[in-house]
């Protein structure tokens, strides 16, 4: 039967090609990094683990990581990466309810964490920043031939939790086929190959650095430089080397701070990605007129892998997410009755396709509830489709404002607040209000200078705006609360600012 994923990645893979460049100059070729998760396989399976059993991994990013992360799909197992920002007691909930075999920490923290996962029985290994560790040395015992273990398409190759912004995470259960395939056509409308060099910033514990970033290299037989987090100015020594740079918007944003950024700094890049938070216009608009380069923004989910893209050819439209990927099907509908919208009407996004998970771990009854009757996952994003076939992202559902009566949807408001001289960048979003229910609130930074006040901004929009999506008030702060992809985290902001109206 082989196994499915990983007989694609051997597949596109030269031995003598180079994969992994590390910032302190350390080389890996697809061989070296094939042996080695060859071995780290064997001393998986030396230390129990059997085909579908997890390894949760919660460790520092380093090259030794990813090919941990290629070991767990040749042996079977089910990856499951953390967030290294994870406190003991969320790790407590995530081992509790994946159950895996294994747990990958940093020796610093080994004899926490075994307080939690003995309980659950999990054995606990280590793999440190430079690539040492408990797990190392059982695997430099180990040889690098390895037989695959048999995966079929549709078998489990890794779990994802989601943020938990509402509620406990739930575990989003991704199969080899749903990894494979969205490689695949990312590498092709991307246009990547074995001579593109990516420079890879992220972090490798969510869907972007892991499964878009390191799964489209691998299919391409391309290589990465590994940098362990962003730094703008590193990150701009590095593009004479590099052809590629996926990110999230701040990347963008620190990156115009620079006076370096201009044509001739990007002269070897082919291509600029952002995803994984909404890209303001004004960082689109601003990093052409440096760079020449239009920042191709895309739409995924932890769920669902990648589901659109902005056009390698074509326009690339500043605050779209682009067209559906081939084999994608994404649809408008009604969130309260379900019935299909027609373009232009906001409504909720339904996803259709390969890329789309097989569930939420050990939770039937959430999945079943997330799905409609013919197969679209209900993305829980509310969007729209314009004429010309571009969608469009206006917020999570649970952030739409009811005020009045009336849906007010707060992407329209910051849109037009972020038009303002002076403003950075802002958020709305509803919190309690004794008279409509929820009051329309804006959070604003302010550009550095800027002496912009509440009446100006409230007068500003008063031509742009009908009066019941107008704020009724607007709060000024340094920054927004972000989660560790960029994403600004409005639950922060509503618990903030919970009794701004002084609701009882």
């Amino acid at each position: 039967m082989g196994n499915h994923l990983f007989d694609a990645i051997r597949a596109a893979a030269r031995s003598d090609a180079p994969f992994i460049v590390t910032n302190g100059g350390r080389s890996w070729t697809y061989g070296e990094a094939i042996d080695l998760s060859g071995r780290i396989a064997n001393a998986l399976v030396k230390l129990g683990i059997q085909p579908g059993d997890r390894v949760a991994v919660q460790v520092e990013k380093s090259a030794e990581a990813l090919v941990l992360y290629l070991a767990c799909v040749r042996s079977g197992a089910v990856y499951l990466p953390l967030n290294t920002a994870y406190t003991l007691a969320e790790l407590d909930y995530f081992i509790g309810d994946a159950q895996p075999r294994l747990v990958v920490v940093s020796t610093s923290v080994r004899d926490n964490v075994k307080t939690v996962a003995a309980p659950h029985g999990a054995i606990v290994e280590t793999l440190d920043a430079d690539g040492n560790g408990s797990l190392m040395t059982l695997a430099g015992n180990e040889q690098a031939d390895f037989v695959d273990a048999a995966r079929a398409s549709d078998d489990l190759a890794a779990i994802l939790y989601t943020s938990g912004t509402t509620g406990r995470s739930k575990g989003a259960m991704l199969t080899h086929d749903n990894l494979l395939s969205n490689a695949r056509t990312l590498r092709e409308i991307w246009r990547v190959t074995a001579d593109d060099r990516l420079i890879h910033a992220l972090p490798i514990f969510h869907t972007h650095g892991l499964f878009v970033a390191t799964n489209v290299t691998l299919l391409a037989g391309s290589s990465l430089i590994l940098l362990p987090k962003f730094d703008p100015e590193e990150v701009l020594s590095l593009m004479p080397q590099a052809t590629l740079l996926m990110g999230v918007p701040t990347f963008y944003v620190r990156l115009l701070q620079s006076s370096r950024l201009d044509k001739q700094a990007v002269s070897t890049m082919r291509l600029f990605i952002s995803g994984s938070a909404p890209l303001l216009s004004e960082t689109h608009v601003d990093f052409e007129r440096r760079t020449g380069h239009a920042i191709l923004e895309r739409y995924g989910m932890t769920e669902t892998n990648m589901n659109t893209s902005n056009p390698y050819d074509g326009k690339r439209i500043a605050g779209t997410v682009g067209f559906p990927l081939p084999g994608v099907t994404v649809r408008v509908t009604d969130p309260s009755t379900g019935d299909l919208l027609p373009d232009e009407e906001t409504g909720m996004i339904e996803i259709k396709g390969p890329n789309v998970f097989k569930g939420y771990w050990r939770m039937p009854e959430k999945t079943a509830a997330e799905f409609t009757a013919d197969g679209f996952f209900i993305s829980g994003d509310l969007g729209k489709i314009d004429k010309d076939g571009y969608v469009h992202i206006v917020g999570r559902g649970k952030d739409l404002v009811i005020s009045g009566g009336y849906n007010i949807y707060p992407k329209e408001v910051e849109s037009e607040i972020d038009q303002i001289d002076g403003v950075v960048e802002s958020a709305v979003i509803g919190v309690p209000h004794p008279d409509f229910g929820e009051g329309v609130t804006a959070i604003v930074v302010r550009k550095p200078g800027a002496s912009l006040d509440e009446p100006q901004v409230i007068a500003a929009l008063t031509e742009r705006l009908a009066r019941y999506k107008q704020p009724k008030r607007v709060i000024f702060a340094e920054d927004l609360p972000r989660n560790t992809m960029g994403k600004v985290q409005k639950n922060v902001l509503r618990q903030r600012f919970a009794d701004l109206y002084n609701v009882s």
